[in-house]
């Protein structure tokens, strides 16, 4: 299968999920995906969803959906900060919203893991779950490249890899507090980790017979 981190679009627009949508339709194969922060920019958000739904690309944001016996659970997920340094729901209105989003996607998440029968598990993000995955990146920024708040429902269930984009400049590999792999799969990174080679990575995910 192929999974798609989110960031389909460069700025929003319906018509680059049209290019996209011609591009994808000559997979052989299924597809996943979430959207990224990119693809909300100019609003239309549920437009371009449904543009590559249309090619037979699985769009997730809080559903799960199962592919030759491998569960994927996905959501876009959401900013906040990592452990003791994330966000609190405190003070202005303003900040409380925020943190209530980012609580909000690991709610998303948590449910769409909870629909999930199969053995192996994987989970499909935009925003990273955890920090070691974003290092690298400008330590002022840490806190708007993604969110502790998302790891916990992923220790809670038996979650096998996970996939994030959205940290250009983070770091390719990391570990949960429980030690299941976090795959950055941003771009940018992609094409520094892989020089010279196609920018995606191959992920084998064990299947009983």
């Amino acid at each position: 299968m192929v999974l798609l981190a989110g960031d389909l679009t460069d700025t929003g627009h319906p018509e680059e999920a049209r290019i996209l949508a011609r591009e994808l339709s000559v997979l052989r194969v299924p597809g996943v995906a979430v959207l990224g922060n990119h693809d909300y920019e100019s609003g239309h958000q549920e437009e371009i969803s449904h543009i590559l739904s249309d090619t037979g690309l699985s769009m997730l944001d809080g559903e799960a959906c199962e592919i030759h016996g491998i569960g994927i659970a996905g959501v876009k997920g959401f900013a906040g900060g990592f452990g003791t340094a994330a966000l609190g729901p405190w003070g202005e209105p303003t900040i409380k919203q925020f943190v209530h989003e980012a609580v909000n996607e690991a709610l998303k998440l948590e449910a769409s893991l909870a629909r999930l029968r199969s053995k192996q598990q994987v989970v499909l993000l935009h925003y990273s779950p955890v920090r070691e995955t974003v290092e690298g990146e400008p330590l002022e920024i840490y806190p708007f490249v993604g969110s502790s708040r998302l790891e916990e429902p992923i220790s809670r269930f038996p979650v096998s890899i996970v996939v994030h984009g959205h940290a250009h400049r983070g770091r390719h590999e990391g570990r949960t507090k429980n030690n299941v792999p976090v795959y950055n799969v941003s771009l940018p990174l992609l094409h520094r980790v892989f020089p010279g080679k196609a920018p995606f990575l191959v992920l084998e995910v064990a299947v009983d017979a």
